[in-house]
């Protein structure tokens, strides 16, 4: 059985991607700070009052807020319960601009810059043994398909959301009113059709994968030694992991709580008032941001922080040696189910061939 080595660099290799570890991280580490200076800036009520309302003074603001009418300003809605400004829609807009906003950023810039300075200094986390080539079904292909569905909605909503959020400070600047206009129409529209498509898929795929995320004692023991970065030896690990439990049991918990804030914003049809709307406006924000500060660690770690964890995602399939160094006691009950990758292409080819023999027999003579 041929064995191929691992692909851990050494002597020049290792010392460029050291540079080049520390080129990412300083890119990220300036992207984080522009962000946090952005946020900042979002915090700024002064600012973000001229740019939402240029040329009102603040006794216009003030007479409007008192519930006072004139030619130029009025509550046009039929019987409204409300004054143009009210306590509560100023509450809200403290809590969004003030907290929440320049927060959640720092939280998302804040995670880029340590996932760049653990990438620096640790580096990507490489077999320790060469692979057999034989390997194991990891992720069938109706399950690859689901989770690559739902993380590019996922990623597609929090790019539209940060954009509504706070695309009106970076862009509307650089490319003017059109081109900004023409950005927060698609976002909003973009955000609010693929939103509870996410939500429904999102509930299809934790309800597919309950089964091998229910904690085990074991999981204990992995957040304990850190997934292996504390003390000597492999930690034992089901078919998921810990960390990949704790980034399920998150979706669940505060994914379903964005999916349901967002299915409130979504649906106004139904009579919620503006109360409602408003806190489940911070709370879907609050939980969106969070959840996409997280999600920079999740990426990371299955693609360039993990060697053969992308493989088991787009192939389906994973190296005998990568499953006995991370999930050790899944390995040991589908260890017998191991075949090579000639076996592998070999199946194909005959599911090729069978379906073009098909096609064939189907055509009329």
């Amino acid at each position: 059985m041929t064995k191929v080595p691992s692909r851990a660099p050494s002597g020049t290799a290792s010392w460029l991607q050291r540079g080049w570890r520390l080129c990412l991280m300083l890119v990220l580490l300036v992207a984080s700070l522009g962000v946090t200076q952005m946020a900042v800036a979002q915090a700024d009520p002064d600012r973000e009052m001229t740019t939402a309302a240029p040329g009102i003074t603040a006794d216009q603001w003030r007479q409007v807020r008192s519930g006072e009418t004139g030619p130029n300003y009025r509550d046009s809605r039929h019987e409204s319960n409300y004054n143009l400004i009210n306590a509560s829609g100023e509450t809200w807009r403290i809590l969004r601009n003030r907290w929440v906003s320049p927060f959640g950023m720092i939280a998302i810039g804040g995670m880029a810059a340590l996932i760049a300075l653990f990438y620096f200094i640790v580096g990507r986390k490489y077999l320790e043994e060469p692979r057999t080539g034989r390997l194991l079904l990891r992720w069938s292909l109706l399950m690859r398909a689901l989770h690559w569905t739902v993380a590019t909605l996922f990623i597609t909503l929090a790019l539209t959301g940060l954009n509504l959020l706070l695309g009106k400070f970076v862009f509307r600047s650089l490319f003017g009113d059109a081109v900004w206009g023409w950005m927060v129409s698609a976002s909003k529209v973009l955000h609010n059709y693929l939103g509870p498509i996410f939500g429904v898929l999102l509930v299809i795929m934790l309800i597919s994968l309950i089964k091998e995320n229910i904690p085990k004692k074991h999981d204990w023991v992995w957040f304990k030694k850190g997934g292996g970065m504390i003390g000597k030896g492999h930690v034992d690990a089901g078919f998921c992991n810990g960390g990949e439990k704790a980034w399920y049991w998150l979706l669940a918990s505060v994914g379903i709580l964005v999916v349901a804030s967002g299915f409130v914003l979504d649906f106004p049809n139904f009579d919620q008032g503006r109360d409602t709307m408003q806190w489940a406006n911070i709370i879907h924000a609050v939980g969106a941001l969070g959840l996409t500060a997280v999600s920079l660690g999740h990426i990371y770690i299955g693609t360039l922080g993990t060697e053969g964890a992308l493989e088991g995602m787009t192939t389906g399939y994973v190296d005998e040696t990568w499953a006995k160094e991370h999930h050790n006691l899944w390995y040991e009950e589908v260890k017998d189910q191991a075949i090579s990758e000639e076996e592998i292409a070999a199946r194909k080819a005959g599911d090729s061939g069978e379906h073009s023999a098909a096609n064939s027999a189907a055509k009329p003579s």
